[in-house]
């Protein structure tokens, strides 16, 4: 018995060597991740925001600050303080869902369960698909700048890195979840290590007198404001949704609870706790120690010296170019640039379920010999390798468009769980119908403080391409429920456009046992009528085709097609076309004989005309192309 899963083919055995051999489904369930390391392939994403969200804070509030006045980098605290407690909120809603759905709670499915799919599930959809795309450009900038920031001669090879990370990190998913998992354990474990060491070493200089009650600040004179010209609210919000990027992530898990060991919604709860934790823990004491370094810079990513906030704060605890310092750079680029494999997860996971219910190609719900969507996986690969290409790989351009999509998600799915607790009303629901309210009321005024002002620094993009993608959604929708309302068995079944007779075509180019072989192929389907139809473009040998059709064609007649411009393939739709004004209830098979050759050279000296006329003739309705190969040697 043959083995499917031995590669029978060069391009077989490449694609195992580079993806691994297939998965059976049967051992899908051996493909199921516990939390040790569902942590690290949910929870990177949100772990890693730690890299970037107090700067992010900090470099709202630098434009009300002036060279003599400071004072506004303080607020940086009591914002991260709200941040931190809107990440409890939100964390403790969503593992009320992972409980409500075990199998598996986005905002998709939640949302379309209890707001109805138009246009709430949608929506939510349309917002979490860009979300995840913007996720992988984010992540992937970040560990790129983080690896500048270490070592400043790759300074211009900003692009060019994180198309490369893109590559490896969306070749490590190909090979399946359990590999992927486990290649991206030891670098999120390795970081939120290196980076708890070093706020505990931070912090034990700054208690032992070596910070300082503020830092002084270095940056681009024209990233300074003036109170004069900034509404101190106005400034405080942005500020505040700057630092939100670091609740990206969370509702991961949820999306994902069915690639969890049994019992499923147990250990999905229990890893989003953990991520809640460790994310909580970082991102406070990197605010902290950020408050009390001698000095700090707020540069950009562009500006000569730009080092991050993570950087400075890894100097100042174990000193420049030190082993602590390499380690905390190295395990900050790696979980960034891991980071992308949240999306990873659960972008291609959520392409299916809407795919599944008729909104997507359906393509994008089949999974592929790893036992992952690979469809879903390219797609994300290259539409965020586009948007760094677009955005230059610089990331103080691409966190605008961040999170817009995620709240709209969180949003959505809080309000879709309000709706399923008054109407299930089991023991005890009014506590979570009330966690889940305040999920939603919190998600939906932070959406809006994200919109209103991140609006002109390019949140408009995202607020525009969730439209887009929902009337897509609706256009693919309409489509396939046309083709199924067309194809649909039901009633009397109408035969007045059925063929009712069939001709074979059997295209000879010359006399030769290939073409004999078709011959009787034609014969064998017991076709109503064959035709031979040969091309002439050399009337030298025209004669000797005829006589040698004479001998050995069995009585099926020749037309010779004339073609004054010497093509082979215009003279047969013509003729095709002929055939079927003259009787259009037929059904036209045209049979090619087709070489075979075994070795690539000898590949390369034969006209694949088979091809050519499959893809013309195509679009003609009641025409099939037959292919009767034969081989060479």
């Amino acid at each position: 018995m043959i083995d499917p899963s031995k590669p029978r083919s060069l391009s077989e055995k490449i694609r195992h060597r580079l993806f691994g051999a297939p998965i059976a489904s049967s051992q899908a369930h051996h493909e199921r991740l516990g939390p040790v390391v569902g942590l690290a392939v949910f929870s990177s994403d949100s772990l890693s925001s730690v890299a970037y969200a107090t700067e992010a804070i900090l470099a709202v509030l630098i434009l009300f600050a002036t060279q003599s006045n400071l004072g506004p980098l303080n607020w940086q605290w009591p914002i991260s303080m709200a941040i931190a407690g809107l990440i409890v909120i939100i964390a403790i809603s969503y593992t009320q869902t992972i409980h409500a759905y075990p199998q598996g709670g986005g905002s998709y499915i939640v949302a379309s369960d209890n707001l109805g799919f138009v246009p709430y599930g949608l929506t939510a959809g349309a917002a979490l698909l860009i979300d995840y795309i913007l996720t992988v450009a984010v992540s992937i900038s970040a560990g790129t700048a983080a690896l500048v920031s270490a070592f400043p001669i790759l300074h211009g090879h900003l692009v060019e890195l994180s198309l490369f990370f893109i590559l490896i990190v969306g070749w490590a998913n190909l090979r399946g979840v359990r590999e992927s998992g486990t290649l991206f354990a030891i670098p999120t474990y390795g970081f939120v290590v290196a980076i708890i060491t070093m706020l505990v070493a931070g912090a034990y200089r700054i208690l032992t007198g070596g910070g300082a009650e503020f830092p002084t600040v270095t940056a681009d004179p024209k990233h300074f404001g003036s109170e004069a010209s900034y509404a101190a609210w106005f400034i405080v919000l942005r500020a505040f949704a700057a630092g939100c990027t670091a609740l990206t992530g969370i509702e991961a898990v949820s999306d994902g609870v069915q690639t969890f060991k049994a019992p499923e919604s147990k250990n999905a709860a229990l890893t989003l706790r953990l991520m809640a934790i460790l994310l909580i823990t970082m991102f406070l004491g990197v605010g902290w120690v950020a408050m009390h370094l001698p000095s700090i810079s707020l540069l950009k990513a562009t500006d000569p010296g730009f080092r991050t906030v993570v950087s400075q704060i890894a100097t100042f605890s174990f000193g420049d170019q030190s082993i602590g310092f390499y380690t905390v750079q190295i395990s900050t680029m790696l979980i960034l640039i891991l980071a992308a494999n949240t999306a990873y997860a659960d972008f291609p996971r959520l392409c299916s379920f809407i795919a599944r219910d008729g909104f997507l190609p359906r393509s994008l719900a089949r999974q592929g010999d790893r036992l992952v969507f690979h469809n879903g996986i390219i797609v994300l690969s290259v539409a965020a390798a586009a948007l760094v290409v677009y955005f230059k790989g610089e990331l103080e351009l691409l966190l605008p468009l961040y999170a817009i999509g995620v709240f709209t998600a969180f949003t959505l799915s809080q309000a879709g769980m309000v709706v399923h607790w008054k109407k299930l009303k089991t023991r005890g629901w009014r506590k979570s119908w009330a966690v889940n309210f305040v999920g939603a009321g919190l998600s939906f005024l932070v959406l809006c403080i994200i919109a209103y002002t991140k609006f002109s620094e390019g949140a408009w993009l995202v607020l525009i391409l969730i439209p887009l993608v929902y009337f897509n959604f609706v256009a693919i929708k309409r489509r396939y429920t046309a083709v199924n309302k067309q194809l649909a068995v039901s009633g009397v079944i109408d035969t007045t456009n059925r063929p009712t007779t069939h001709t074979a075509l059997l295209l000879v180019p010359r006399v030769h046992q290939g073409i004999l072989a078709a011959l009787d192929y034609a014969k064998l389907t017991g076709l109503d009528h064959a035709i031979a139809v040969h091309v002439s473009i050399n009337e030298k040998s025209l004669t000797d085709t005829k006589r040698m059709w004479d001998r050995y064609g069995g009585g099926v007649p020749l037309v010779v097609l004339s073609t004054p411009y010497r093509s082979l393939i215009r003279p047969v739709l013509d003729y095709v076309d002929e055939l079927m004004e003259e009787n259009p209830r037929q059904m036209i098979t045209v049979i090619v004989a087709e070489a075979v050759a075994t070795n690539v050279f000898h590949k390369m000296l034969q006209e694949n005309v088979a091809q050519q006329l499959k893809k013309s003739l195509g679009a003609r309705k009641n025409v099939v192309v037959a292919n009767v190969r034969y081989f060479l040697e």
